[in-house]
């Protein structure tokens, strides 16, 4: 595939335009990524025709981080307060829900995603004090990181749903490295956190055949499962992963050494 055709299948890059809710439903796992940024007034989550659904969560679990500033997603008639860098899991069966911000002049922006889901979670806040925090890497590897657990097999209890995000320190601009695949799950990474102008290279493909995308700040990449999920930017900058399939360890994966990707 040329650079071009990668990005028209992989890259979602029309995420979180002002008062509006953008979902994008891609077949692998039956997932659905997205945003909703709610300046003027509330915004509402609807279902599709793809789901085949009386309302969004009738079979789906959602998973909501916010990237912007503080706002409110209203659950069944329950407001949760999510600031930066929160969670909240939705469980199946959560029949209307709304996102707002508490300021339009710096909106709330959310980040979502949702698996299909076969048992009811309570839905969960959780804040980054409640995250599972992993601190990785080095400054001779240029990647020291820290990994926020939220939606995970000790952390917020889903049917498939895991979900987090990883912040890379001042100096650090690798991911993922040694890269690795894992067959059982499917994943999406968003970029953000970083200057306008910055960029990051993000490694995709089987593990003797890699390509690249370049993703900009708002923008996610769907990894199928066959596919290394590696970035590496032009300077410092935070992603959210998320993946859904047939388990939940997040240390299940297949790892590929660095002389052996080509």
């Amino acid at each position: 595939m040329t650079a071009r055709e990668l990005r028209e299948a992989f890259l979602v890059d029309n995420l979180f335009p002002a008062d509006s809710i953008e979902l994008v439903y891609w077949e692998t796992d039956r997932t659905v990524t997205g945003s909703a940024v709610p300046v003027r007034s509330a915004l509402k989550l609807e279902t599709d025709k793809e789901l085949a659904s009386e309302y969004f969560c009738e079979r789906r679990e959602l998973g909501i981080l916010n990237i912007g500033a503080p706002g409110q997603v209203t659950v069944d008639g329950t407001v949760y307060e999510v600031a930066h860098l929160e969670c909240l899991y939705v469980g199946r069966g959560s029949r209307d829900i709304a996102f707002t911000s508490n300021d339009s002049a710096a909106p709330a922006k959310f980040y979502l995603m949702s698996y299909p889901a076969h048992t009811v979670y309570p839905t969960t806040l959780a804040t980054q004090a409640d995250a599972n925090k992993i601190q990785l890497g080095s400054q001779e590897t240029a990647n020291r990181r820290t990994i926020y657990q939220y939606i995970h097999e000790s952390g917020i209890k889903s049917c498939q749903l895991v979900m987090g995000f990883t912040r890379l320190e001042p100096g650090s601009v690798w991911n993922t490295m040694p890269a690795h695949t894992h067959s059982r799950r499917s994943e999406v990474y968003l970029y953000f956190d970083m200057p306008e102008d910055g960029t990051v290279f993000h490694y995709m493909g089987p593990g003797d055949e890699t390509r690249h995308i370049l993703v900009h700040p708002g923008q996610a990449v769907l990894s199928p499962i066959w596919s290394i999920h590696s970035g590496c930017g032009t300077r410092a900058y935070t992603f959210i992963w998320a993946m859904g399939g047939e388990n939940q360890r997040f240390a299940d994966m297949d790892g590929i050494g660095a002389r052996d990707l080509r």
